[in-house]
């Protein structure tokens, strides 16, 4: 019996030897466990390193006054810890001494990972470099150089799949003639896409409008501008309602852009009553354009046009035409010099003795009709 269940537990540690040295791919798996370890070293070290040696550029590029450096380190920091992942797949592949088919594909998993960090980190480091363009601006818009890092990030993008295509042995030739094919049918049926790209192009192109703008387009939307992308545009209206708005309905409309007024206008038309005297209409035309021409808020001739002039005799009043322009172009002082304004046309009004209409109306009776009972009345 005791025999028995020795030669058992021989024969089970034989089978667990056979297992252990045949492993896969004709490697044992002792052969598998150091791979691992190999690359589990790597991933630690990527630890250590990112531990230590990070946090001395982190305080590096902080002391530094530019900004590209940060912008920089933050790109790169991933790629370069997924570095050390890939040299320890190379190590951990090179020791195992594959051979055949199992070899090419551990060279095209670390070759594909390769120009995966390589391209991952030139995709990061477009946004950055972009920074660099800033004289750029001078010549064309925030929302273009937008437009233009997204195009080259999408760029790199795409030439990265095809690298890691041509990698695996996949032709890239046929797939760009099948999509070319394929662009031709979705082109045909996305031709609203492509008018809303034109038109997206359009605005940029015109600077109809920027980001931040206070824009009106008559029937469609007003509020400010948050972003103009390849197909619509964002709009927040003075609700905080964000409107959605396709780029062909801007580029095509109307839009009137309040952001860049180069003045704010006041055009009002204050009625004074009919009582009002020659020189009391004088005196208040006078006193109201005397304020315009001395306050600093208001824009003066011959840079913008105002006037005050007494305008027309309406049904109830003597009307003033008041037509200005503001310095500023702000919403928020431009309602502050209105206000003051405002006071200061009423003190000029109440100083000359008159005082503003209302809307009446006179009832003239040329004859009263005769009452033949009028004289008894009075008489009771």
């Amino acid at each position: 019996m005791l025999e028995a269940e020795t030669n058992g537990i021989a024969e089970l540690w034989a089978l667990v030897v056979e297992v252990w040295e045949t492993g896969a791919f004709g490697y044992d798996i002792g052969h598998f466990l150091t791979a691992v370890a190999i690359f589990l070293a790597f991933y630690f070290l990527r630890g250590l390193f990112t531990r230590f040696i990070f946090s001395f550029v982190d305080r590096w590029v902080a002391d530094t006054e530019t900004k590209i450096d940060d912008y920089l380190h933050d790109a790169l920091a991933d790629p370069v810890k997924a570095t050390f992942m890939v040299v320890g797949a190379f190590f951990a592949f090179d020791y195992l001494a594959l051979e055949g088919t199992p070899a090419d594909l551990a060279r095209n998993t670390v070759q594909s990972l390769i120009a995966f960090t390589i391209f991952w980190a030139l995709h990061n480091c477009v946004k950055p470099l972009s920074l660099l363009l800033g004289e750029l601006e001078k010549l064309l818009t925030g929302e273009m150089i937008e437009w233009m890092v997204a195009g080259v990030r999408w760029g790199v993008i795409l030439i990265g799949a095809a690298t890691i295509l041509q990698i695996w042995g996949i032709q890239v030739a046929p797939i760009i003639a099948g999509l070319g094919l394929f662009g031709v049918a979705v082109a045909l049926g996305a031709q609203d896409l492509f008018k809303n790209l034109i038109g997206g192009l359009s605005i940029l192109i015109e600077q109809r409008f920027r980001r931040g703008d206070w824009i009106k387009v008559d029937g469609v939307v007003e509020g400010i501008v948050e972003g103009i992308g390849f197909r619509s545009t964002t709009v927040r209206r003075f609700d905080k309602a964000p409107v959605y708005v396709p780029n062909q309905k801007l580029s095509d409309a109307a839009v009137t852009n309040f952001t860049a007024m180069t003045h704010r206008r006041i055009y009002w038309k204050i009625g004074l009553e009919y009582r009002s005297s020659l020189g009391q209409l004088r005196q208040v035309r006078d006193g109201i354009e005397a304020y315009l021409l001395s306050a600093d808020e208001f824009a003066k001739p011959p840079k913008v046009p105002l006037f005050v002039r007494v305008d027309a005799f309406n049904d109830s009043s003597i009307d003033i035409m008041i037509y200005c322009f503001t310095k500023t172009t702000n919403w928020g002082e431009w309602l502050e010099i209105k206000e003051k304004f405002a006071y200061a046309i009423k003190e000029v009004v109440e100083d000359a003795g008159t005082g503003f209409a209302f809307p009446s109306q006179s009832v003239y009776v040329e004859m009263l009709p005769e009452d033949n009972g009028t004289e008894g009345l009075q008489g009771t």
